[in-house]
């Protein structure tokens, strides 16, 4: 392989994951703590990339966690903004934006779903587990709908 084909060949890496932004809000504190009704628990996702740099990307995975109780009261909101800086190169235009909106959120999910769980935890909840999320399919089903943004709501199990 010629030094100009590698040069040419794909690049993609993981520069720096870190946590953005993160909030949590109790409302109802401490008198929450006594009810014992199970809360409804609703799940959003929201996926952001841009270009910081020639080949260098931003992308944020924001997931948002609330929990409420019948009487519409609010349990607690979790936000957590994990994100990630990646260098992409080599890659064809067309492919830019399922990288970012795909193989990127792959990554950065599994630290949100950990920085959730935690911040939920440290609040004195039980902890909430995500479940794995296909990003793939949810990028194919935006798409269908013509859509570019990234923001999905999910069901907790």
């Amino acid at each position: 392989m010629t030094a100009n084909a590698q040069a040419e060949q794909p690049v993609f890496s993981i520069e720096k994951l870190y946590v953005k932004d993160l909030s949590l809000e109790v409302p109802h504190a401490p008198r929450i703590f006594l009810d014992r009704e199970n809360p409804q628990v609703n799940v959003q996702l929201r996926t952001e990339g841009s270009k910081i740099d020639d080949g260098v990307f931003e992308v944020t995975l924001t997931v948002t966690v609330s929990a409420k109780l019948p009487d519409d009261r609010t349990v607690f909101l979790v936000e957590a903004a994990q994100a990630g800086i990646f260098q992409i190169r080599n890659v064809p235009e067309d492919d830019l934006e399922p990288v970012m909106m795909i193989g990127c959120p792959n990554i950065l999910f599994p630290y949100a779903r950990e920085t959730i769980s935690d911040a939920i935890t440290r609040a004195g909840f039980q902890p909430v587990i995500l479940a794995p999320v296909n990003f793939e399919s949810l990028y194919q089903a935006q798409q269908q709908q013509g859509a570019s943004a990234n923001n999905t709501e999910l069901p907790i199990q």
